[in-house]
């Protein structure tokens, strides 16, 4: 049986950036339309941490029932290692899609938006066929659009609803911004994973665009994301504090470009994760200041 240790290193920590950041944004936006309501904001972030959490164990035991993750470069992985049984990782990620359910239906009640339990539904069977399920979308390339809609525009627009029930402009390029670092992750994430994804059939976008343009595409969805909110500083000066990632995303960027190594790309995932977070933080600054 797994190690408590060997249990939290496959929950994958350092993606958890990516689902604390659209809460941060979200918040700042609600605040900005005088919206901003604490206890809301503390259960979507509950939302937020189990859905990542869940998809992560969701991949690892989807991908490791297949036979993706025998052979692999990267961190280690409970199922495709024998280090945890499947039935155990799959009963994990489903006790995250739990706890994401509970928390998620105590934010719909207390804001009364009974409407987003459609959307809540469809965030989990979304983070469960990623992967799983007889045709998982991820393996199709589909993937990146999942995490831009659901880690990006629902999270960001969601959080700022269930708090003002209204949304802005600030809100929508933050849910955007938000949803490119996130796919710039996943897109980092299976570039290192290309020729064994290849291999099982896993043809991920990555897989698909090829090497060169795939990497590329992680430079251009990075610094969208910081040029877009820049177009409200006439609004809100203090978004120029966003420009402020781009000093982050340089190191990430240039070892996407230039490594030949797949073990290279493995510290992108950190740097990306830590960039999401600089660039929440930047970001709900701009519009608190």
């Amino acid at each position: 049986m797994a190690t408590a240790a060997q249990w939290i290193e496959g929950a994958r920590l350092r993606t958890l950036p990516m689902a604390i950041a659209p809460v941060l944004i979200g918040s700042a936006a609600a605040f900005a339309l005088d919206g901003f309501h604490l206890g809301r904001a503390v259960l979507a972030l509950i939302v937020a941490l189990a859905l990542q959490v869940g998809v992560n164990y969701s991949n690892d035991y989807s991908d490791g029932i297949r036979g993706t993750d025998d052979d692999r470069v990267g961190p280690l992985r409970l199922t495709g290692s024998g280090a945890a049984p499947a039935r155990a990782v799959k009963a994990a990620a489903f006790s995250c899609f739990g706890v994401a359910a509970v928390a998620g239906l105590g934010l719909i009640a207390w804001s009364g938006t009974w409407w987003l339990a459609v959307v809540g539904v469809l965030a989990i069977v979304a983070a469960w066929y990623y992967t799983g399920g007889q045709k998982p979308y991820g393996y199709r390339g589909l993937g990146e659009v999942f995490v831009f809609i659901f880690f990006g525009l629902v999270a960001v627009l969601g959080t700022t609803y269930t708090q003002a029930l209204a949304v802005s402009g600030p809100a929508w390029a933050g849910a955007v911004g938000c949803g490119l670092v996130s796919t710039a992750l996943l897109m980092a994430n299976n570039v290192r994973d290309i020729p064994t994804d290849r291999q099982t059939g896993k043809m991920t976008l990555a897989a698909r665009l090829g090497d060169t343009p795939a990497r590329w595409s992680y430079v251009v969805m990075v610094a969208v994301a910081i040029v877009l909110p820049l177009c409200f500083t006439g609004q809100y000066p203090w978004l120029w504090l966003v420009a402020l990632t781009a000093a982050v995303a340089v190191r990430p960027s240039i070892t996407m470009i230039r490594s030949t190594e797949r073990r290279d790309l493995i510290p992108v995932l950190k740097l990306t994760g830590i960039l999401g977070l600089v660039y929440a933080v930047l970001f709900a600054a701009g519009l608190v200041l």
